[in-house]
């Protein structure tokens, strides 16, 4: 079976079909343009937009002054990046700001709190795995 015969398929990057031919992933690239990034409530004082792959997501939250998500965990691994004004991370009695320019990364079930005190934040979050509450939502475009 020569390079010519190879077509492309999913989900594997290499799979061979049932017929034994050779296929390849899909690799359509998915182009969002800002108008399609709608702003949607998550907790109240937070808004976000979410955009995914089969496994990772990136979402953008814009966070009010004193706003607060309460302590929780998932299992998807998280690396949020601030990029105006300062977030913070509770994990027990231990709290990082993180500042504009700065990112910080939680573990798969790291327990955790994350809060604003008087300035209004935007950052940006990327999953892997993507979140399951967010696989059959609009957010998860």
């Amino acid at each position: 079976m020569g390079f010519a015969s190879l077509r492309r398929c999913a989900p594997e990057p290499l799979a061979v079909t049932k017929s034994g031919e050779i296929c390849m992933r899909e690799t359509t690239l998915q182009y969002f343009p800002r108008e399609s990034l709608k702003l949607i409530n998550d907790v109240q004082g937070a808004r976000q937009w979410a955009v995914s792959l089969e496994k990772t997501m990136l979402t953008y939250f814009e966070v009010d002054p004193h706003c607060r998500f309460e302590s929780h965990t998932h299992e998807s691994e998280q690396i949020t990046m601030v990029i105006e004004g300062v977030l913070y991370f509770e994990q027990g009695d231990n709290v990082i700001g993180v500042k504009a320019g700065e990112a910080i990364a939680i573990p798969s079930n790291a327990s955790h709190a994350v809060f604003t005190t008087d300035s209004a934040v935007k950052a940006v979050d990327a999953w892997s795995p993507v979140m399951e509450k967010y696989k059959s939502s609009e957010l998860a475009k």
